[in-house]
């Protein structure tokens, strides 16, 4: 008689229908499987200039020995930080191990059997998974222009959903809600529903129209802004992240946290690059607008349609499919990001980077669609 558990029994129907994200294979494997002497990581919108002055200095000064003391289980100083970065009070944030795991902090404060969330289609899919993975539905509105749709989403509520999702600036689009739309949307929910706005790209955004979530926490109390220090601040890599609202709400999402996981140096570069980061962002648009000028006029000069808003990324179209553009690309050194998993097949995505890495993704994407003749 076999000891293995009986797995279809125990495992629940949404777990075993769900297909799980496969991450790609470490670089060092991928240039081995593709026969590329170097690779330019055009995939996951990290910032090519690595993390601010003061951030490398915590980094490289780590001393070992604190790696075998646990972590402040609060992120104590770092949310004091935020508070008088944001004039609020602390305990209106919470940090996380990545933008992934607030996400998963709100959803399991809220949601219960039955429940569901709202998002768009066409965005940021770990809203979306997680809602699935944890048993609860997912309402998807499909984008406008590649935007929002503010009154699809409205219309999309019913009487189990807990939480709208919003991604401003949108990955993968770059659309953004301006100030009259994100307010006029709040009002709208007039405090019914959590509304969370994911601003992970926020600092890269140019625009003066853009609304700027954290200035209205004080107005809307149902509202719960993420932001990360995986994009501009280029801590992708020790995975930090932090989520802010009113105090009330931060207290319900407090109670579903992981305490101590966010690891100690994670949380002494996050403090280090909010101390000195104005030089390093100014830095990282000027190089992000020369970048995205460049790809435009390179990608309009092919005949390929294009969406470029705000962000660190353009996304393309192709006459071909996203997966086999993939493999033609990293057979020449160029990994970006294919958007079938998006919801937008034959599309990709191409992190805004260094002149050298955007030439040669230029270079090697002309050869590829040559060969398709």
């Amino acid at each position: 008689m076999s000891n293995f558990p009986p797995l279809d029994r125990l495992t629940p129907e949404y777990i075993r229908n769900f297909e799980p994200y496969i991450p790609s294979k470490p670089d060092e494997e991928l240039k081995r499987l593709y026969g590329c002497e170097r690779l330019f990581r055009l995939n996951n919108n990290e910032n090519p200039l690595g993390p601010p002055p003061a951030a490398r200095r915590v980094i490289r000064e780590f001393p070992p020995p604190r790696a075998s003391v646990y972590p402040s289980g609060d992120a104590y100083y770092l949310r004091l930080k935020l508070a008088e970065k944001f004039d609020m009070h602390p305990d209106q944030f919470l940090v996380g191990n990545g933008a992934n795991e607030v996400i998963s902090f709100a959803i399991k404060a809220f949601c219960e059997a039955g429940d569901n969330i709202v998002t768009a289609d066409k965005t940021f899919a770990v809203y979306e998974w997680v809602a699935t993975f944890s048993g609860f539905g997912a309402h998807l509105v499909p984008l406008a222009d590649f935007g929002f749709d503010a009154e699809g989403m409205l219309r999309a509520m019913d009487d189990r959903t807990k939480i709208l999702f919003v991604c401003n600036p949108n990955n993968p689009t770059g659309s953004i809600w301006k100030r009259g739309m994100l307010r006029g949307f709040l009002d709208r929910v007039a405090g019914s529903r959590i509304v969370v706005v994911d601003e992970a790209y926020a600092e890269f955004v140019e625009d003066p129209e853009f609304q700027n979530a954290m200035d209205l926490i004080p107005e809307y109390p149902n509202l719960v802004v993420f932001r990360t220090f995986s994009k501009m601040y280029a801590l992708a890599g020790l995975r930090i992240g932090y989520l802010a609202g009113a105090m009330e709400v931060v207290d319900v999402i407090r109670r579903t946290c992981v305490v101590y996981s966010v690891n100690v140096l994670a949380q002494l570069a996050a403090l280090a690059a909010i101390e000195e980061c104005a030089e390093h962002i100014e830095r990282t648009r000027e190089l992000v607008r020369k970048g995205k000028s460049f790809l435009v006029r390179e990608i309009g000069a092919l005949g390929l349609e294009y969406v470029s808003g705000e962000g660190n990324f353009v996304m393309l179209k192709l006459p071909m499919n996203d997966g086999l553009a993939y493999r033609k690309l990293m057979t020449r050194g160029v990994m970006i990001r294919s958007m079938t998993g998006f919801r937008f097949p034959n599309w990709i995505r191409v992190t805004v980077s260094t002149d050298e890495a955007m030439e040669c993704f230029i270079e090697a994407l002309t050869e590829a669609l040559g060969e398709r003749g």
